[in-house]
């Protein structure tokens, strides 16, 4: 028998919140979660939701948060900090497990869970949204084209900002280089390992090479065994991670973490609703073998408003009972044709 609820933990921060509301929207009635009160009640009372708070190391809090609960959508990061703990609870509960990370860590952790949570009949999918939805499914539609691509390359540009919450990830994950995948295995490098001039069809841009979502899951969709993830960014911020790169002590020092946190939360959120209704995100994909060589595009709505989309759209799949069980990835659960339900999307060959 199917239990009837999902819970959004992290709901009161920015991409939580989207979430939350457009659930509303949606006619759907999701518990609300976190760890403050004042915060998750705020919320829950201004959208008329029911709510709960607990920690994520609390196990005794999450078993009974999760007892009546079909799906666990997990919007609180940096998720290296609660995939540890949320995962085996869902394990134990039979509750469906979702998030919206873009951390490798996370989904390297999540696919060693595939197992249990086959035996549980449940699914794991992390990366639910903006990361890394469109890329995975860009990544699958690349394979199809070229079967026998031994080279994946993705990037994109985005225009609206990051939320509060990317940026802190971002400050925890600083000092630690970069992440490419090389011969099947994922391989340290250093920060801005490589750069080039990618074109998104919109206009081209210099990009640089991040330790992206793709470099762990593109590799379970597809096995193509070499994958390089770029970002759009200016000259001046390429330069900037370069010579980040030979400060990386300095980046790992929890004081100067604090520092730089407490300058992130004096800032707006994250991109506001203009931002998100006008901007759009552009990504540009390449597969090649020893001979062939295929590119690709794919033109999705700002990335924060198509997180929120695709994290509902798989969850109400989830709800309707369409759901492949163990670790699944976006493209292996809904195929390569996922990004496209969502409107304003469009995947072209170049």
């Amino acid at each position: 028998m199917m239990k009837s609820n999902f819970l959004i933990y992290g709901a009161y921060g920015y991409t939580g919140e989207l979430i939350a509301e457009l659930a509303i929207k949606n006619g759907l009635k999701p518990i609300l979660a976190g760890r403050n009160v004042e915060k998750t009640k705020a919320l829950a009372d201004k959208l008329g939701l029911k709510w709960i708070t607990f920690e994520a190391k609390d196990k005794t809090a999450v078993k009974l948060a999760l007892q009546n609960v079909d799906i666990l959508l997990n919007c609180a990061g940096p998720f290296t900090q609660t995939v540890k703990e949320f995962i085996p609870a869902c394990i134990a509960s039979k509750t469906h497990y979702l998030d919206i990370t873009g951390e490798i860590e996370v989904f390297e952790y999540a696919k060693t869970q595939d197992e249990a949570a086959k035996e549980a009949k449940i699914m794991i999918m992390s990366g639910v949204g903006f990361d890394v939805v469109p890329s995975d499914c860009l990544s699958k539609f690349l394979k199809d084209e070229l079967p026998t691509a031994t080279h994946l390359e993705l990037a994109f540009m985005g225009l609206g900002g990051v939320s509060q919450g990317t940026a802190i990830t971002m400050i925890e994950n600083a000092g630690d280089g970069g992440m490419i995948r090389e011969n099947g295995k994922i391989k340290k490098v250093k920060t801005a390992y490589q750069t080039k001039v990618i074109d998104y069809g919109v206009k081209k841009m210099n990009s640089v090479t991040i330790p992206w979502g793709d470099v762990s899951t593109a590799f379970h969709s597809t096995q193509i065994p070499n994958i390089k993830v770029f970002m759009a960014q200016p000259p001046k911020a390429i330069k900037a991670m370069e010579v980040s790169g030979y400060f990386s002590f300095v980046l790992k020092n929890d004081f100067v973490k604090g520092i730089i946190k407490k300058k992130i939360k004096e800032r707006e959120k994250g991109p506001n609703e203009e931002k998100r209704n006008t901007n759009y995100s552009y990504l540009w994909g390449k597969v090649s073998d020893a001979k062939t060589t295929v590119e690709a595009r794919l033109i999705t709505p700002e990335g924060y408003k198509l997180t929120s989309i695709t994290a509902l759209l798989i969850t109400e799949k989830v709800m309707n009972r369409d759901f492949k069980i163990g670790f699944q990835t976006p493209s292996s659960a809904y195929s390569k044709k996922l990004i496209l339900e969502v409107e304003g999307t469009e995947m072209t060959t170049v």
